[in-house]
């Protein structure tokens, strides 16, 4: 596996690949890697000739009073768990190369409507940090395929946005969310929980399956459902901060009877913040 830190030596390997026609599949992380991860590296390496994953702990995208300082890091293990995985590159970039000119005076993406409502109601600028640094980072690899995790929802939307209105040559791959055997979503930020936290974290995905079921059975009304599961959220020992019935595809507020929803929530227990969705095809 070549790991590079420089744009120089990023670039040197990735045209070398090009040139003889290898396509080139990108996985990009802040690190502390787990199975999620691996399972996107994984079908990278299904989808190209060679695979590159990048880790960089992005500052725009942490607002203040956010854990930027104490992200989760565990750069050896990460190695490691990449060269297990054959990974072709590892791009370790510096903040200095990705915001050459500070990360205050940086050029920033915005990407409207499917950034708004949800997440980014409760993260203010969150989305605009990720549209800018994916955007740099596929400036910088310039892959065919890029591969995001799906339990990311609003993420993986805001993304496949910026590449279809601003006509990157970039496949956006989503993978389905890898789960721990009780159902919760595999985060880095589940290193937070405790232990009485952690057995109380699967109750997130419970609820949003139940809730997807009667959307599905078109139960009751949305704002009903909706109302629902923030209580049994709250009762459950979280502190939601939304629980939504969206269009699959828009992320817009829909009306019973739209073919293709999501059921997605986010919710804080103790030091975490948990977030994951269900699909949902009448």
């Amino acid at each position: 596996m070549h790991t590079v830190t420089s744009i120089s030596g990023l670039r040197a390997v990735s045209e070398t690949w090009r040139s003889a026609g290898q396509r080139i599949a990108f996985v990009p992380t802040m690190g502390s890697l787990h199975a999620g991860h691996l399972q996107l590296v994984k079908r990278a390496r299904a989808l190209a000739e060679r695979v590159v994953v990048s880790v960089f702990v992005n500052p725009t995208q942490f607002g203040p009073g956010e854990d930027f300082e104490s992200y989760p890091r565990t750069p050896e293990k990460d190695v490691q768990q990449l060269a297990e995985q054959n990974v072709d590159l590892l791009f370790l970039p510096s903040v200095d190369i990705i915001y050459p000119y500070g990360v205050d005076r940086a050029v920033r993406i915005e990407i409207p409507e499917v950034s708004e409502g949800l997440c980014g109601d409760f993260r203010p600028g969150h989305f605009a940090g990720v549209a800018t640094v994916v955007l740099r980072l596929f400036n910088l690899v310039q892959p065919h395929v890029a591969l995001f995790g799906e339990k990311d929802y609003q993420q993986l939307a805001v993304i496949r946005r910026m590449v279809q209105d601003l006509y990157l040559p970039v496949e956006i791959e989503g993978v389905a969310t890898v789960r721990e055997a009780d159902g919760l979503a595999m985060s880095s930020r589940n290193q937070y929980l405790t232990d009485e936290q952690r057995r109380q974290a699967p109750l997130l995905y419970a609820t949003l399956r139940e809730i997807a079921e009667q959307v599905r059975l078109q139960a009751r009304p949305y704002p009903e459902l909706e109302a629902q599961g923030l209580r049994q959220l709250e009762q459950a020992g979280f502190i939601p901060d939304y629980f939504s019935i969206r269009h699959a595809d828009t992320l817009q507020v829909v009306a019973p009877g739209e073919r293709q929803c999501v059921v997605l929530a986010a919710a804080r227990l103790g030091k975490a913040r948990l977030i994951d969705n269900v699909r949902v095809q009448l």
